[in-house]
């Protein structure tokens, strides 16, 4: 571990001797007409909840164009996003393949007005070295996290210290944008954005025209799965919920997913009485869509969480050990649950009655 920490160090070191540039005080930004964004370590549920700062740039800087580097995890969040111009999906894997190397030099050698390297959970010091290599006349991005000194700050000629502890509760769709603040750059609006077109709404309509019960009056989505255990809702649980809701409202259900969540899928089909097709291995803009399509989503804390978020359709998040007020959907229609660190301490009536409640405003909206 000390020979780890101290190769680390050297690296560091010799990288600040290269590459250091003279920290600047000044919050003007002039001319701004072409601004890279690096993102390339977030996940998609860190994305997503992140719109906010996209819509903020071009708020302040309507006429500039906005590349942005991102990762293959969570590039297709973004690929239809209308704030965005260019993106790139930055691949360490593929750094050895000349063609795709040149590719990411030459993007990285254009001449931008400024880079921003955004922060949410963690720093990247990836990231940041990919912002100092581009030919940027400014480059932003944190001095320190929480009080946690970023170590290559000296890539930035203007460092935002970012420090989130004395608001605990603040959402990460409002955190994200202090690394933008002191330029003037802010919005209003904190709510998350897919965007898809005529051929993503025509997959989700074909896929409901198959599945929608006769006479039924109402289409409800379900996440059963999620990447983490402890924010995975009890399956049984969510057999019960549907039987509930199947018997007291004329329901279509549909179940969301990937092939990481064969095992949860299969036990609520296998185990419900109730018809469940299942919408899987379906690109993000089309699972946005149909889910802009539906009448209530239900979900555990997971990326289809911030994805049906950034729909107006009426939406259940479950949450166990992760802070809601930081992580939940915002916007009209938009609910959580939360009861303890333990998800399942919420029940199924918790949830059966606020979907009751939702349902019925809805039908009482429409009438």
């Amino acid at each position: 571990m000390a020979k780890e920490n101290f190769l680390s160090d050297l690296i560091i070191a010799s990288l600040r001797k290269l590459l250091e540039v003279p920290e600047k005080n000044s919050t003007e930004l002039t001319q701004i007409k072409k601004i890279l964004i690096v993102r390339q370590h977030n996940q998609l549920g860190d994305l997503l909840a992140g719109i906010s700062l996209l819509r903020a740039i071009k708020e302040k800087f309507p006429d500039a164009s906005l590349t942005i580097i991102l990762s293959k995890e969570n590039f297709k969040g973004l690929l239809k996003n209308r704030f965005i111009d260019e993106h790139f999906v930055f691949d360490k894997t593929k750094l050895f393949n000349p063609f795709y190397l040149i590719r990411l030099i030459k993007l990285l050698r254009r001449k931008y007005d400024a880079v921003f390297v955004p922060v949410t959970v963690s720093i990247s010091f990836t990231s940041n070295l990919l912002a100092r290599i581009s030919n940027s006349k400014i480059r932003v991005g944190p001095k320190s996290l929480d009080g946690k000194i970023n170590d290559s700050q000296y890539f930035f000629d203007r460092r935002i210290n970012i420090d989130w502890r004395k608001h605990p509760d603040s959402h990460v769709a409002e955190r994200i944008l202090d690394l933008v603040r002191p330029f003037g750059i802010d919005t209003n609006d904190f709510t998350s954005e897919i965007n898809f077109d005529d051929n993503d709404i025509s997959v989700a309509k074909k896929f409901l025209s198959e599945i929608k019960k006769e006479n039924s009056s109402l289409v409800i989505g379900l996440h059963v799965g999620a990447g983490k255990p402890q924010n995975r809702w009890s399956l049984q649980k969510y057999v019960e919920l549907i039987e509930l809701l199947n018997q007291n409202f004329n329901c279509t259900f549909f179940l969301t997913g990937s092939d990481a969540d064969n095992e949860e899928l299969n036990y609520v089909k296998s185990k419900s009485l109730v018809e469940l097709p299942v919408f899987k291995n379906m690109e993000i803009t089309q699972v946005a869509a149909l889910i802009s399509l539906a009448d209530l989503f239900i979900t555990n804390d997971t990326g289809t969480m911030h994805i049906a978020g950034s729909t107006k359709t009426p939406q259940i998040s479950l949450f166990g050990p992760t802070n809601p007020y930081n992580w939940a959907p915002i916007g009209a229609n938009k609910f959580f649950i939360r009861k303890t660190e333990l998800i399942d301490d919420i029940t199924v009536q918790d949830v059966y009655e606020l979907a009751s409640q939702i349902i019925k405003n809805r039908t009482k909206d429409e009438n």
